[in-house]
C-alpha cells in the first residue's frame, strides 16, 4: 500500500512557480530523503503535504485518502506529523510540559494545563518514557529555551512522535547541527519504528544516503531524479546541479 501518493501538484506564488507538476509516491515504511539546492520547492513541497498551503492544482492522498483540501489539523489526526526547517517550540515551557502537550494533542486533549496534564498519571509516565528513550531525561524540567540548539532539534522530533504518526515530515532536522549532535538525531531517526513512513528534507548528503531507503532530487520546482544512492550518486543531471559538476 502507498502511505503518501502526490499527484502532478503545483503551486504558484504570484507569477513563480515554486512546484512545477511535483508526482512521487511513497511506500509503506519507506525512508524517502529528498535533495534539491536552496529554492528547488522542498519545503513548499512540505507545506503542501502538511496543509500549511493549499496547491494550486493536483492532488495528495494519505494512505489512500484524499487530503488535498483539509486542514492541518485534520491530516494530523489521519497520523500526519512534521517538524519545521526552523525549529517552532515553546521557548517558555519546560521540556517535560512541551511533551505533555503534544501527547494530550495526540489524544484529543490539546493545550490544557490547567489543571496539569500532569495530574494524569498514565501521561506523565508516557511523557517521561519518551524523554528517556530519546535521551533527554536529564532536561525534562528546563525551560526549553535554555537547551542548546542540539538539544532542541532532539525535542522538536521527539514532540513530533509523540502521537506514534503513520507519516512523518522531517524538514531539515540535522541544520545547523555540530557532527556530535547531528550523530545523535540520526541515531533516533534510524530508531524510529520501520512501520514508520518518513519523509525527509536534507542538506547533508552524508546523512541523507546514511537515512534513505530511496532519494528524490528536485530542482526548479520539478522532481528531477529518483532511485538509490547509487543512482543518484550516477546521474549526471544530478551531479551538475546538486553537487557541482566542474
Amino acid at each position: 500500500m502507498i502511505a503518501l501518493a502526490v499527484d502532478d501538484l503545483a503551486k504558484n506564488f504570484g507569477g513563480v512557480a515554486a512546484l512545477a507538476g511535483v508526482s512521487l509516491e511513497i511506500g509503506i515504511g519507506e525512508r524517502r530523503v529528498l535533495l534539491g539546492p536552496n529554492g528547488a520547492g522542498k519545503t513548499t513541497l512540505f507545506h503542501a503535504i502538511s496543509g500549511n498551503v493549499m496547491p494550486s492544482s493536483g492532488r495528495i492522498r494519505l494512505f489512500g485518502q484524499d487530503i488535498t483540501q483539509l486542514r492541518s489539523d485534520r491530516r494530523a489526526r489521519l497520523g500526519l506529523a512534521r517538524t519545521f526547517q526552523i525549529t517552532n517550540l515553546f521557548p517558555r515551557l519546560t521540556v517535560l510540559d512541551s511533551v505533555l502537550l503534544a501527547i494530550g494533542g495526540a489524544c484529543g486533549r490539546p493545550w490544557q494545563l490547567l489543571p496539569p496534564l500532569s495530574s494524569h498519571r498514565s501521561l506523565d509516565d508516557q511523557a517521561h518514557r519518551l524523554l528517556d528513550q530519546w535521551g533527554l531525561a536529564g532536561t525534562a524540567r528546563r525551560v526549553v529555551r535554555n537547551l542548546s540548539y542540539g538539544e532542541q532539534r532532539q525535542l522538536e522530533l521527539v514532540l513530533a512522535i509523540a502521537g506514534e504518526p503513520r507519516l512523518l515530515l522531517l524538514d531539515e532536522p540535522t541544520a545547523g547541527l555540530s557532527p556530535a549532535e547531528t550523530s545523535r538525531v540520526v541515531a533516533m531517526v534510524q530508531a524510529l519504528p520501520r512501520d514508520m513512513t518518513i519523509l525527509i528534507i536534507e542538506h547533508d548528503m552524508d546523512v541523507a544516503f546514511e537515512l534513505a531507503d530511496r532519494i528524490a532530487v528536485m530542482h526548479q520546482g520539478r522532481l528531477i531524479a529518483e532511485g538509490d544512492e547509487a543512482a543518484i550518486r550516477a546521474n549526471p543531471q544530478v551531479t551538475e546541479i546538486y553537487l557541482g559538476a566542474e
